[in-house]
């Protein structure tokens, strides 16, 4: 790769050059590149943590990679992004890209690094241990055809912007209190969420117990996926509540109101590690289409 830019904000033709690599990849893929947190810091621009990487190569007019840096609550993300025409060249690509990533970090006072691969192959590990990371979690993207044969009576209300927010940021909190991207969320967490065009209310369901919120399931749908999915976007029940069947009734409540919602595929991502949450999603009739896997390590 013959030129690399490193941008802390991109200019609108930059950020136009990465969508169109975001786009190409996605359609190559059948799923869009970077997480949320990357994502949101990508549309919303220039925050604290975030840097740009791009790669391009004389002869190409267009962007032949990307790579993304953010900051996250108490570690950093990291992703990399190869155009489909470029893949066979990642082995040279890589390198360049991430062990620049690496730096950016460890000039910002280092810390612990997770880099997401879609479907990672033996030159992903290569290039991760190059860089001092390691094979970490393996996340499974699962669906599931909508209508279920099954129903739930749990009741549920929609979200209410600014009346719910601090409850809510106490249940999310204390069920994912373990948890590197769904833990530990501030009310600007919350709001970058809200200001994406994706999130409507009326999918984010909330249930009580008496005038206690105890569990939710927030809901999102891909517009530009084909099929549509529905998602089960974020999915939990206060701990001191759990082992009363909620988490399944909540799970059935979204995806009853995606189904009513004209979506006929439902989608979820879950640790492959949580046999427990595998198994009931199993049991609904989602199978795994895909899979994830985190690289982990900590920059001095």
């Amino acid at each position: 790769m013959a030129h690399l830019d490193i941008k802390r904000r991109l200019p609108s033709d930059d950020l136009s050059e990465v969508d169109e690599l975001l786009l190409a990849v996605e359609r190559a893929d059948g799923q869009r590149p970077l997480s949320d947190h990357l994502w949101i810091d990508l549309r919303q621009g220039g925050r604290p943590g975030y840097a740009g990487l791009l790669g391009w190569q004389p002869g190409h007019d267009h962007l032949i990679a990307y790579c993304q840096v953010s900051r996250g609550n108490d570690s950093w993300a990291l992703d990399l992004v190869v155009h489909p025409h470029h893949r066979y060249e990642m082995a040279s690509i890589g390198p360049q890209l991430l062990s620049e990533a690496i730096n950016v970090i460890r000039e910002a006072g280092g810390g612990h690094v997770h880099w997401w691969v879609f479907e990672p192959n033996e030159i992903h590990k290569t290039l991760a241990e190059s860089i001092g990371l390691h094979e970490g979690r393996t996340m499974l993207q699962m669906r599931v055809a909508l209508p279920l044969h099954e129903a739930t009576d749990i009741v549920t209300t929609p979200f209410r912007s600014g009346t719910d927010d601090e409850r809510w940021l106490a249940v999310n909190n204390a069920a994912f209190a373990d948890h590197l991207e769904q833990g530990g969320w501030t009310q600007s967490t919350l709001n970058s969420r809200k200001q994406e065009p994706w999130f409507n209310p009326n999918g984010f369901l909330l249930h009580h117990v008496g005038d206690e919120l105890v569990g939710f399931c927030w809901t999102k749908v891909h517009l530009d996926t084909a099929p549509v999915l529905g998602e089960i976007y974020v999915i939990a029940v206060h701990p001191r509540f759990s082992g009363r069947g909620l988490g399944r009734a909540l799970t059935i409540a979204g995806l009853t109101y995606l189904q009513r919602a004209g979506i006929s595929t439902g989608m979820l991502h879950v640790d492959a590690e949580n046999e427990r949450a595998v198994m009931l999603y199993k049991s609904l009739g989602f199978t795994v289409t895909n899979q994830q896997r985190a690289f982990v390590g900590d920059v001095d």
